[in-house]
Protein backbone atom coordinates (compact mmCIF):
# COMPACT_ATOMS: atom_id res chain seq x y z
CA UNK A 1 0.00 0.00 0.00
CA UNK A 2 1.31 3.47 -1.15
CA UNK A 3 2.43 5.82 1.56
CA UNK A 4 1.09 8.42 -0.46
CA UNK A 5 -2.23 9.38 -2.29
CA UNK A 6 -1.43 9.89 -5.96
CA UNK A 7 -2.43 13.26 -7.44
CA UNK A 8 -1.64 15.41 -10.14
CA UNK A 9 1.45 16.81 -10.94
CA UNK A 10 2.32 19.98 -12.60
CA UNK A 11 4.84 19.62 -15.00
CA UNK A 12 8.39 20.89 -13.98
CA UNK A 13 11.81 20.29 -15.52
CA UNK A 14 13.29 17.12 -13.51
CA UNK A 15 16.00 18.66 -10.56
CA UNK A 16 18.49 16.59 -8.63
CA UNK A 17 17.19 17.34 -5.06
CA UNK A 18 17.73 15.51 -1.46
CA UNK A 19 15.84 14.99 1.14
CA UNK A 20 16.83 14.73 4.99
CA UNK A 21 14.51 13.20 7.37
CA UNK A 22 12.11 10.59 6.81
CA UNK A 23 9.46 10.92 9.84
CA UNK A 24 5.55 11.15 9.49
CA UNK A 25 5.72 14.48 7.01
CA UNK A 26 9.18 13.73 5.31
CA UNK A 27 8.57 10.29 4.45
CA UNK A 28 5.57 11.10 1.47
CA UNK A 29 7.29 14.58 1.08
CA UNK A 30 10.04 13.02 -0.16
CA UNK A 31 7.72 10.09 -2.03
CA UNK A 32 5.73 13.54 -3.84
CA UNK A 33 9.25 14.39 -5.34
CA UNK A 34 9.97 11.54 -6.81
CA UNK A 35 6.91 10.67 -8.42
CA UNK A 36 6.35 14.08 -9.69
CA UNK A 37 9.56 13.09 -11.93
CA UNK A 38 12.41 14.99 -9.59
CA UNK A 39 15.37 13.16 -8.88
CA UNK A 40 15.48 12.18 -5.28
CA UNK A 41 18.36 10.45 -2.59
CA UNK A 42 17.19 10.73 0.72
CA UNK A 43 18.78 10.71 4.62
CA UNK A 44 17.66 9.67 7.46
CA UNK A 45 19.80 8.80 10.82
CA UNK A 46 17.58 4.95 10.28
CA UNK A 47 19.21 3.14 7.49
CA UNK A 48 16.16 1.18 8.06
CA UNK A 49 13.56 4.27 6.78
CA UNK A 50 15.82 5.05 3.75
CA UNK A 51 16.02 1.81 2.35
CA UNK A 52 12.37 1.35 2.84
CA UNK A 53 11.83 4.51 1.24
CA UNK A 54 13.87 4.00 -1.77
CA UNK A 55 12.45 0.57 -2.19
CA UNK A 56 9.16 2.09 -2.62
CA UNK A 57 9.74 5.27 -4.69
CA UNK A 58 13.40 4.50 -6.22
CA UNK A 59 15.85 6.87 -6.09
CA UNK A 60 19.02 6.64 -3.95
CA UNK A 61 19.80 6.71 -0.31
CA UNK A 62 23.36 8.49 1.36
CA UNK A 63 24.87 7.80 4.70
CA UNK A 64 25.24 11.34 5.60
CA UNK A 65 23.91 14.19 5.03
CA UNK A 66 26.71 15.79 3.19
CA UNK A 67 26.20 13.02 1.00
CA UNK A 68 23.04 13.58 0.11
CA UNK A 69 23.44 17.28 -0.60
CA UNK A 70 26.63 16.17 -3.14
CA UNK A 71 25.37 17.77 -6.61
CA UNK A 72 21.67 18.40 -5.34
CA UNK A 73 20.11 21.56 -6.75
CA UNK A 74 17.74 21.75 -3.68
CA UNK A 75 18.38 20.05 -0.43
CA UNK A 76 14.71 19.74 1.62
CA UNK A 77 14.94 19.17 5.21
CA UNK A 78 12.24 17.91 8.07
CA UNK A 79 12.97 17.25 11.23
CA UNK A 80 12.44 17.16 14.78
CA UNK A 81 14.07 20.19 16.52
CA UNK A 82 16.85 23.26 16.85
CA UNK A 83 19.22 21.18 17.40
CA UNK A 84 18.47 18.20 15.14
CA UNK A 85 18.32 20.87 12.33
CA UNK A 86 21.64 22.22 13.12
CA UNK A 87 23.00 18.55 13.29
CA UNK A 88 22.17 17.93 9.97
CA UNK A 89 23.43 21.21 8.27
CA UNK A 90 26.25 22.10 9.88
CA UNK A 91 29.74 20.02 10.28
CA UNK A 92 31.82 18.12 8.56
CA UNK A 93 29.21 15.48 7.84
CA UNK A 94 26.52 18.41 7.57
CA UNK A 95 24.86 19.35 4.30
CA UNK A 96 26.29 22.67 3.54
CA UNK A 97 29.74 20.69 3.34
CA UNK A 98 28.46 18.77 0.78
CA UNK A 99 26.64 21.86 -0.81
CA UNK A 100 27.37 23.11 -4.20
CA UNK A 101 27.85 26.95 -4.41
CA UNK A 102 24.37 28.65 -5.50
CA UNK A 103 21.79 25.37 -4.32
CA UNK A 104 19.40 25.90 -2.31
CA UNK A 105 18.11 24.15 1.61
CA UNK A 106 14.88 24.44 1.92
CA UNK A 107 13.75 23.64 5.99
CA UNK A 108 10.12 22.36 6.70
CA UNK A 109 11.39 21.66 10.35
CA UNK A 110 9.14 23.64 12.95
CA UNK A 111 12.42 24.95 14.27
CA UNK A 112 13.02 29.08 15.72
CA UNK A 113 13.39 31.74 14.21
CA UNK A 114 16.81 32.25 15.64
CA UNK A 115 18.05 29.17 13.58
CA UNK A 116 16.21 29.79 10.56
CA UNK A 117 18.64 33.32 10.70
CA UNK A 118 21.52 31.36 11.82
CA UNK A 119 21.37 28.72 8.82
CA UNK A 120 20.51 31.85 6.39
CA UNK A 121 23.63 33.23 7.46
CA UNK A 122 25.84 30.02 7.65
CA UNK A 123 24.27 29.42 3.88
CA UNK A 124 25.34 32.55 2.49
CA UNK A 125 28.58 32.54 3.73
CA UNK A 126 29.33 29.74 1.65
CA UNK A 127 27.93 30.65 -1.25
CA UNK A 128 24.65 29.19 -0.67
CA UNK A 129 20.75 29.78 0.21
CA UNK A 130 18.27 28.98 3.02
CA UNK A 131 15.07 28.74 3.25
CA UNK A 132 12.55 28.70 6.19
CA UNK A 133 9.48 26.58 5.19
CA UNK A 134 8.04 25.26 8.10
CA UNK A 135 4.42 23.71 6.93
CA UNK A 136 0.87 23.28 8.42
CA UNK A 137 -1.60 20.10 7.33
CA UNK A 138 -0.53 17.43 9.32
CA UNK A 139 0.22 13.71 7.90
CA UNK A 140 -2.48 13.53 5.98
CA UNK A 141 -1.80 17.14 4.28
CA UNK A 142 1.62 15.23 3.09
CA UNK A 143 0.49 12.12 2.46
CA UNK A 144 -2.12 13.62 0.21
CA UNK A 145 0.04 16.35 -1.37
CA UNK A 146 -2.03 18.98 -0.06
CA UNK A 147 0.05 21.25 2.68
CA UNK A 148 0.28 24.69 3.11
CA UNK A 149 3.91 26.32 3.61
CA UNK A 150 4.88 29.52 5.05
CA UNK A 151 8.24 30.75 4.07
CA UNK A 152 10.86 33.29 5.09
CA UNK A 153 13.71 34.10 2.60
CA UNK A 154 15.03 36.02 -0.28
CA UNK A 155 12.81 36.41 -3.27
CA UNK A 156 14.55 35.03 -6.47
CA UNK A 157 15.37 31.92 -4.01
CA UNK A 158 12.06 31.57 -3.26
CA UNK A 159 10.89 31.79 -6.78
CA UNK A 160 13.75 28.97 -7.62
CA UNK A 161 12.28 27.10 -5.07
CA UNK A 162 8.08 27.39 -5.50
CA UNK A 163 7.85 25.42 -8.82
CA UNK A 164 9.47 22.34 -7.07
CA UNK A 165 7.39 21.90 -4.13
CA UNK A 166 3.93 22.63 -6.07
CA UNK A 167 3.86 18.28 -5.75
CA UNK A 168 3.11 18.55 -1.76
CA UNK A 169 2.00 21.62 -1.92
CA UNK A 170 -1.32 23.42 -2.54
CA UNK A 171 -0.15 26.83 -0.50
CA UNK A 172 3.67 27.94 -1.06
CA UNK A 173 4.04 31.68 0.60
CA UNK A 174 6.79 33.93 0.84
CA UNK A 175 6.08 35.89 4.35
CA UNK A 176 9.13 38.13 4.59
CA UNK A 177 13.06 37.80 5.40
CA UNK A 178 14.12 34.82 6.48
CA UNK A 179 12.76 33.61 10.15
CA UNK A 180 9.43 34.94 8.71
CA UNK A 181 8.22 31.38 7.73
CA UNK A 182 9.19 30.23 11.58
CA UNK A 183 7.22 33.48 13.16
CA UNK A 184 4.23 32.98 10.61
CA UNK A 185 4.17 29.24 11.89
CA UNK A 186 3.90 30.21 15.38
CA UNK A 187 1.32 32.09 14.73
CA UNK A 188 -0.65 29.13 13.45
CA UNK A 189 0.15 26.91 16.05
CA UNK A 190 -1.56 29.80 18.56
CA UNK A 191 -4.23 29.60 16.72
CA UNK A 192 -4.66 26.05 16.64
CA UNK A 193 -3.78 25.99 20.33
CA UNK A 194 -6.93 28.00 21.02
CA UNK A 195 -9.43 25.92 18.99
CA UNK A 196 -8.97 22.72 20.10
CA UNK A 197 -9.40 23.93 23.79
CA UNK A 198 -12.60 25.73 22.64
CA UNK A 199 -13.69 22.70 20.95
CA UNK A 200 -12.88 20.53 23.59
CA UNK A 201 -15.02 22.30 26.30
CA UNK A 202 -18.20 22.65 23.72
CA UNK A 203 -18.19 18.89 23.20
CA UNK A 204 -17.64 18.56 26.79
CA UNK A 205 -19.98 20.80 27.98
CA UNK A 206 -22.65 19.46 25.41
CA UNK A 207 -22.23 15.54 26.88
CA UNK A 208 -22.75 16.74 30.45
CA UNK A 209 -25.80 18.31 29.37
CA UNK A 210 -27.20 14.93 27.87
CA UNK A 211 -27.14 16.58 24.35
CA UNK A 212 -26.50 14.32 21.20
CA UNK A 213 -23.29 15.97 20.53
CA UNK A 214 -22.38 14.64 16.89
CA UNK A 215 -25.66 16.21 15.85
CA UNK A 216 -24.99 19.36 17.72
CA UNK A 217 -21.48 19.42 16.20
CA UNK A 218 -23.63 18.95 12.45
CA UNK A 219 -25.44 21.94 13.37
CA UNK A 220 -23.00 24.77 14.96
CA UNK A 221 -20.59 23.81 11.90
CA UNK A 222 -22.89 24.98 9.75
CA UNK A 223 -22.13 28.66 11.48
CA UNK A 224 -20.04 30.99 12.79
CA UNK A 225 -18.47 27.83 15.36
CA UNK A 226 -17.10 26.60 12.04
CA UNK A 227 -13.65 25.49 12.05
CA UNK A 228 -11.38 23.30 11.07
CA UNK A 229 -10.68 21.10 13.64
CA UNK A 230 -14.47 21.02 14.37
CA UNK A 231 -15.07 19.18 10.95
CA UNK A 232 -11.91 17.03 10.78
CA UNK A 233 -11.80 16.21 14.55
CA UNK A 234 -14.65 17.04 16.58
CA UNK A 235 -16.56 13.54 15.81
CA UNK A 236 -13.56 11.81 16.32
CA UNK A 237 -13.23 13.19 19.78
CA UNK A 238 -16.67 12.75 20.94
CA UNK A 239 -15.77 8.81 19.85
CA UNK A 240 -11.93 9.01 22.17
CA UNK A 241 -10.06 8.43 19.24
CA UNK A 242 -6.74 10.86 18.66
CA UNK A 243 -4.52 8.66 16.53
CA UNK A 244 -4.48 11.74 13.81
CA UNK A 245 -0.13 12.38 13.78
CA UNK A 246 0.45 15.43 15.25
CA UNK A 247 1.43 14.10 18.67
CA UNK A 248 1.37 16.45 21.95
CA UNK A 249 4.50 16.33 22.47
CA UNK A 250 5.44 18.05 19.06
CA UNK A 251 3.17 20.57 20.06
CA UNK A 252 4.22 21.94 23.24
CA UNK A 253 7.76 21.24 21.56
CA UNK A 254 5.88 24.16 19.59
CA UNK A 255 4.38 26.20 22.08
CA UNK A 256 7.74 26.12 23.74
CA UNK A 257 9.28 28.04 20.21
CA UNK A 258 6.18 30.54 20.82
CA UNK A 259 6.23 31.05 23.97
CA UNK A 260 10.07 31.81 23.96
CA UNK A 261 9.68 34.29 20.93
CA UNK A 262 6.87 35.63 22.95
CA UNK A 263 9.48 36.80 25.63
CA UNK A 264 11.47 38.14 23.08
CA UNK A 265 9.11 40.86 21.39
CA UNK A 266 6.74 41.51 24.05
CA UNK A 267 3.53 39.51 23.42
CA UNK A 268 0.79 38.64 25.67
CA UNK A 269 -0.39 35.11 25.09
CA UNK A 270 -2.41 34.16 28.30
CA UNK A 271 -4.17 31.47 26.50
CA UNK A 272 -1.88 29.60 24.79
CA UNK A 273 0.41 29.50 27.77
CA UNK A 274 -2.20 28.03 29.65
CA UNK A 275 -3.44 25.23 27.02
CA UNK A 276 0.13 24.29 27.02
CA UNK A 277 0.14 23.58 30.27
CA UNK A 278 -3.25 21.90 29.59
CA UNK A 279 -0.88 19.46 26.81
CA UNK A 280 1.03 19.11 29.76
CA UNK A 281 -1.89 17.63 31.86
CA UNK A 282 -2.19 15.43 28.73
CA UNK A 283 1.17 14.16 28.83
CA UNK A 284 1.36 12.97 32.36
CA UNK A 285 -1.77 10.95 31.72
CA UNK A 286 0.52 8.82 29.55
CA UNK A 287 -0.88 10.98 25.87
CA UNK A 288 2.28 12.31 24.77
CA UNK A 289 1.84 10.27 21.40
CA UNK A 290 -1.84 11.00 21.02
CA UNK A 291 -3.04 13.89 18.52
CA UNK A 292 -3.42 17.66 19.73
CA UNK A 293 -7.38 17.23 19.71
CA UNK A 294 -6.92 14.62 22.86
CA UNK A 295 -6.88 18.02 24.83
CA UNK A 296 -10.95 17.09 25.77
CA UNK A 297 -9.22 13.69 28.04
CA UNK A 298 -8.56 16.25 31.20
CA UNK A 299 -12.26 17.43 30.71
CA UNK A 300 -14.17 13.72 31.15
Amino acid sequence: MSSITPRDYAATPSRKVAFLGLGVMGYPMAGHLAKAGHQVTVYNRSAAKRQAWVAEFGGAEAATPRAAAQGADIVFCCVGNDDDLRSVVLGADGALAGMQAGAIFVDHTTASAEVARELYAAAQAQGQHFIDAPVSGGQAGAQNGALTVMCGGDQSVFDTVAPVTQCFSRAFTLMGASGAGQLTKMVNQICIAGVVQGLSEAIAFGEKAGLDVNKVLDVVSKGAAQSWQMENRGKTMVEGKFDFGFAVDWMRKDLGLVLDEAKRNGARLPLTALVDQFYADVQAMDGGRNDTSSLIRRLR
